[in-house]
């Protein structure tokens, strides 16, 4: 298999095992989806990690392989395309991308469906698929205009061009740098401290965040409203409240 599912202490790491690069052939690209549905379903996984490995993260695409599609089969690939990285994005649970060297075509738009993104230093991260006559087609034209605003996504898309991790710290498109062989640790330091939060509450927040963003203002906060008032049935939420009055903040077990 090229990709597995790890899980250990409420942290699940998806792992891409396709060396030399982790190029994204359709097979990968169908495991992904296996596994990200698993990770959403699993309730012992609570937070997620996708990483590449220490060398790399994905190089993009495999290009051999859509060398040889046509119109047709293309036409008929792309939605399943979308939908293995449309299915990592949709994980009801935070999402850490644990990036290490190439980012880049599919590799980064893999790393925009995270909810945050930790890079090495010796990351590089872009859309070059400009460079191939073609354009984005695994979200990278949604989910990085949304990331970074519209105008910094088409110069990375018109042109192509890779960015270091400095560079994609600056533009927003990662969250946090560190050294390279300190990329997974940090990324599981992250996990594990929302693993151990309140699940429930978890979920209710990246949906309203997310859905939020595809919606008006009115909208959006009727989803927030909705999902707020929900919290309240939560045992949860009944210890939170309860460890704050009696104990002060940050000191709730959540089940």
């Amino acid at each position: 298999m090229t990709v597995h599912l790890e899980v250990s202490e409420g942290v699940g790491t998806i792992r891409l095992d396709r060396p030399p690069m982790n190029a994204l052939d359709i097979a990968t690209q169908d495991r992904l989806k296996e596994l990200a549905e698993e990770a959403a379903d699993r309730a012992d996984v609570r937070a997620v990690i996708l990483f590449g490995g220490d060398k790399v993260f994905a190089a993009g695409a495999d290009i051999k392989e859509m060398q040889d599609m046509d119109h047709a089969a293309m036409i008929a690939r792309a939605r399943a395309l979308q939908d293995s990285f449309s299915a990592v994005a949709r994980i009801p649970k935070p999402v850490v991308a644990a990036v290490t060297g190439y980012a880049l075509g599919g590799g980064c738009e893999l790393a925009l469906c995270a909810d945050y993104r930790i890079a090495g230093e010796n990351a590089k991260l872009g859309q070059p698929e400009i460079l191939l006559g073609v354009i984005p087609g695994a979200g990278g034209t949604q989910r990085l205009s949304r990331l970074v605003g519209p105008s910094k996504a088409k110069d990375l898309i018109f042109t192509g061009r890779m960015v270091k991790a400095d560079e994609a710290l600056a533009l927003g498109l990662v969250d946090r740098v560190v050294p390279a062989d300190e990329v997974y640790s940090a990324a599981h330091e992250w996990a594990a401290r929302l693993a151990r939060g309140p699940a429930i509450a978890l979920r209710a927040a990246k949906e309203s965040i997310d859905a939020g963003l595809e919606t008006d203002l009115e909208t959006g906060l009727a989803i927030e409203r909705n999902w707020f008032s929900g919290l309240f049935a939560t045992e949860d939420r009944e210890r939170g409240m309860r460890s704050f009055v009696e104990e002060g903040p940050g000191k709730a077990k959540f089940v």
